[in-house]
């Protein structure tokens, strides 16, 4: 056993830190889920004013603005989700609601001013297009790791950052037959996405373009999601973005998606 601790203390000498942290490797899950932990649960929660830009292959645009204000219950677990759209004139007064839990399906609500209806959002309708971009319910919301199979491809540098590069598969039916991810070591925050087709084509593909430290979270500010089939892609800039504001959970009701709370949207 003696000559066993000296070995290893010889490596840890030799090697240096890479030889330990060779020993505690992560899993493609633990990486996974820290991810979405890092993305989709910073802070208790959240409220930011979103300007998302729809750009045709021509460079055509169309804009929507919307505040969104999210709740979370349990790292990991329950949250909720509001979006409330101010421009423009054909989507403002739009409200969106998720509930999300970690062992059944999301709930989605979404209110359409124009007929003043509330519309629960189907699960098999996750992956329909959010307001006419680039991006799925699915995508503003997030999807459970256990949905998919991952698996740990290898380790690259992105723009200057090191990153892990994950394949996950669907293990049920799906939008996509393979999603391949690139999340950075350092704050699991996910920076490039690809998402293939049937035909094993990608067809979409996320960036985060901006990140930012705010109240020493960090943030991805700007995030592009491209049809790289059509040339037509969706530019999402978070801009006054609050962290542990108390957001009441009130605010989150079938009450508040007919009528915006003044007091969190303004």
């Amino acid at each position: 056993m003696k000559i066993i601790k000296i070995f290893i203390v010889a490596l840890f000498l030799i090697f240096g830190p890479k030889f330990v942290f060779a020993q505690g490797e992560l899993s493609a899950n633990d990486i996974i889920a820290k991810s979405r932990l890092s993305f989709y649960y910073a802070g208790d929660d959240m409220r930011a004013k979103v300007l998302m830009e729809l750009i045709n292959k021509n460079g055509q645009k169309r804009v929507r603005e919307l505040t969104m204000l999210r709740k979370d219950y349990a790292q990991g677990g329950n949250q909720k989700y509001f979006m409330y759209f101010h421009r423009p004139a054909d989507v403002k007064d739009t409200a969106f609601m998720v509930y999300k839990y970690p062992d059944k399906d999301d709930d989605r609500w979404l209110f359409i001013p124009a007929i003043s209806l509330v519309k629960r959002i189907a699960a098999n309708d996750k992956y329909s297009s959010f307001v006419g971009s680039d991006f799925t319910y699915e995508d503003v919301s997030g999807r459970k790791p256990e949905e998919d199979t991952h698996t740990l491809l290898r380790k690259e540098i992105l723009n200057g950052t090191d990153c892990y590069v994950i394949e996950s598969i669907p293990k049920g039916a799906s939008e996509y037959t393979k999603r391949i991810s690139w999340i950075a070591a350092m704050d699991f925050l996910p920076l490039k996405e690809e998402f293939y087709d049937k035909q094993n084509e990608l067809y979409r593909q996320f960036e985060a373009q901006e990140i930012e430290s705010l109240n020493g979270i960090p943030t991805i500010t700007k995030r592009v999601m491209k049809n790289t089939k059509t040339g037509h892609r969706s530019e999402a800039t978070f801009q006054e973005v609050e962290y542990n504001l108390g957001i009441g959970d009130d605010t989150f009701s079938e009450r508040y998606l007919r009528k915006a709370p003044v007091q969190w949207i303004k």
